[in-house]
């Protein structure tokens, strides 16, 4: 997991690799901490992530709330394959913002 600065309140995350449920735990917490800093807007690019399972969709759909909830937002990028159809699936495309 890559995390850049773009503005004092916007990061870009970069995911690789497979987000199960221990990496999720992770991202869910370097990401809320973040959030206690004053970022409220979220690029979150996808493009290298192969699997993703339920708790790495639950902490995106958590990050996405409190994004929205501080007056930003999250952006999922680059989202592709299998990975696509998941979000086509569970309808998380008509959730989130997705370039």
């Amino acid at each position: 997991m890559e995390i850049s600065s773009t503005t004092p309140t916007r990061i870009k995350v970069v995911l690789e690799g497979d987000l199960y449920v221990e990496e999720a735990a992770e991202l869910r917490e370097r990401l809320l901490r973040q959030l206690d800093k004053g970022i409220h807007t979220m690029d979150i690019e996808i493009g290298g992530l192969n699997y993703i399972d339920s708790s790495g969709l639950g902490v995106l759909i958590a990050l996405h709330k409190r994004c929205t909830q501080k007056g930003g937002a999250l952006t999922i990028k680059g989202v592709r394959g299998k990975i696509k159809e998941l979000f086509e699936l569970t309808r998380l495309n008509k959730v989130f913002d997705m370039e």
